[in-house]
């Protein structure tokens, strides 16, 4: 055994079953331990922002870390946007990213890099492995540490010599660490403030926004009344009929402002404070009423949903939510192709406790909107902010979730950021939607561009922000990529498309002309 198999054994012992890969020379012996150890499952990504895209998907999904394989530093690099997205959802997720033999560092070859100062913004641990006999060990401290409440990205570095050097054994699987339990004493005291009479408020983020957590959020609304929230980018939550209501907070900051005021208490369960997204000339940042008390009932390192379970038996709350969901279908428009009317026709075709990876951005009020009282489905926004996510999220939610519709409700110009993921749902066959929203310009950039207080705006500055010139042929580049791909006009084109995709299982791509 060398410490290349030794790794990749023990990341199979431990529970670890997917890896999303691009690697490179330093990475051979990873490579080959995948024939030599069966378990893990390689999935090839043409770009690493897809790599690291796709881990955060499953990882979002399945609960449990992915592991990527990346080449040295600028491999980790081209990964870091939506690394940054899975940080900020706290997914949990172990990079493996091979470095030059240690010997070899010496010589400073073309592609030596700084690759620990690439690794810590976006990591919780990071460690360099310079012997194969510790790269099992290293390989089970770094899911550990992917694992700790509330869930980070560890990236372990591996020398080529300690992977193709002798090792020992695998390592066995480490003791998770945490959640921490929130005391007594503050669920009591908790519960004395919520019947108070102050208008209160309850930010969920987490495991509060899914299965038990969100049940026992319901049953502290019905007794209560406490208004429940997400953040706009909850990174994870289970939406539409059937389901737990829960408000999602506005966009920008002033609609931010008016959505909590009055509100006199905010309880937080695994989330922060809600400010404004960016900075605006003459507008607020901090978005809590000024004299709004707040108040954490967990933070994300702790048990959220033993926190709210507590809570709602500290309340006397009932044993079930007493106010879910109902379905209400808009039916099918016609004419006109526009934001709404596919929201419209998303929402009624889209099967039960489908996924939507969602980058749709400037479509997203209609679609949030109607999806609310849809089918019951999980809901992964874009968590960090970062563009470029949508496709590679619905790559990895499709193999961590391959009995479930993934539909990626996508703006084109953060799809182009990366297309290649494409070609990873045609090779794995994956059941993935892509609805491209085509309207040929980065249209949040318009809005943004008012906001900062630009008044003239000329050629230069809207040729920045325009996707014509030329205009990207979506069914082409679907196509060239493997997807069976259409372009739709009109909303009976749309809904049509949309039917015949929803009932075959494999990858398709709609590109909507809005």
């Amino acid at each position: 055994m060398n410490g290349a198999q030794s790794l990749v054994q023990t990341l199979v012992d431990c529970g670890v079953d997917t890896c999303f890969a691009n690697p490179g020379t330093s990475e051979m012996h990873l490579v080959a331990a995948l024939d030599a150890v069966k378990g893990l499952r390689p999935v090839l990504c043409l770009f690493e922002g897809v790599v690291t895209g796709a881990a955060d998907g499953y990882g979002r999904i399945a609960g449990k870390p992915a592991v990527t394989l990346l080449h040295l530093g600028p491999g980790l690099a081209n990964g870091l946007a939506n690394l940054h997205n899975a940080r900020r959802a706290a997914t949990p997720i172990v990079n493996i990213v091979g470095d030059h033999a240690t010997y070899h560092l010496q010589y400073d070859a073309l592609l030596t890099s700084d690759i620990v100062g690439f690794a810590r913004p976006v990591s919780s641990w990071v460690h360099e492995t310079k012997s194969a006999r510790l790269a099992a060990s290293d390989t089970a401290r770094a899911l550990q540490a992917a694992r700790a409440a509330p869930g980070g990205i560890a990236t372990l570095i591996l020398s080529a010599d300690a992977a193709w050097n002798p090792a020992e054994r695998a390592a066995a699987q480490l003791p998770d660490i945490g959640p921490a339990i929130v005391d007594a004493g503050s669920i009591e005291e908790i519960a004395r403030l919520m019947i108070n009479g102050k208008k209160t408020a309850m930010l969920l983020r987490g495991r509060g926004l899914i299965g038990d957590g969100l049940e026992a959020a319901g049953r502290i609304h019905a007794k209560t009344g406490v208004r429940l929230l997400c953040d706009t980018f909850a990174p994870h939550a289970e939406m539409g009929a059937g389901r737990v209501a829960v408000e999602r907070i506005p966009y920008f900051g002033e609609q931010v402002t008016a959505f909590l005021s009055g509100t006199e208490q905010m309880i937080m369960v695994g989330s922060k404070p809600p400010v404004s997204f960016f900075a605006y000339p003459d507008k607020p940042s901090w978005c809590v009423p000024e004299k709004c008390e707040l108040i954490y009932l967990a933070h994300p390192h702790e048990n959220g949903v033993t926190a709210l379970q507590n809570l709602a038996e500290a309340l006397g709350a009932p044993h079930e939510p007493t106010a879910r969901v109902q379905l209400q279908l808009p039916g099918l428009p016609t004419g006109s192709l526009n934001s709404l009317s596919i929201a419209q026709i998303i929402a009624q075709l889209t099967p039960d406790n489908a996924i939507y990876a969602d980058e749709s951005n400037t479509a997203s009020l209609p679609l949030l909107m109607t999806l609310a009282r849809a089918r019951p489905h999980t809901h992964l926004p874009l968590a960090g902010g970062s563009i470029g996510q949508g496709l590679p999220l619905a790559v990895g939610a499709a193999i961590a979730a391959p009995d479930r519709k993934v539909v990626c409700p996508h703006g084109d110009g953060g799809a182009a950021y990366t297309m290649q993921a494409l070609w990873t749902m045609a090779r794995e066959n994956l059941d993935v939607t892509t609805v491209i929203y085509a309207n040929r310009s980065y249209a949040i950039l318009n809005y943004e561009l008012h906001r900062v207080g630009v008044t003239a705006v000329g050629e230069n500055a809207r040729s920045m922000l325009d996707l014509h010139n030329p205009e990207m042929n979506w069914v082409q580049i679907a196509s060239g990529l493997g997807v069976e791909a259409s372009r739709a006009t009109t909303a009976e084109e749309f809904a049509a498309q949309y039917e015949s995709a929803m009932k075959q299982k494999g990858p398709r791509l709609i590109e909507a002309m809005i």
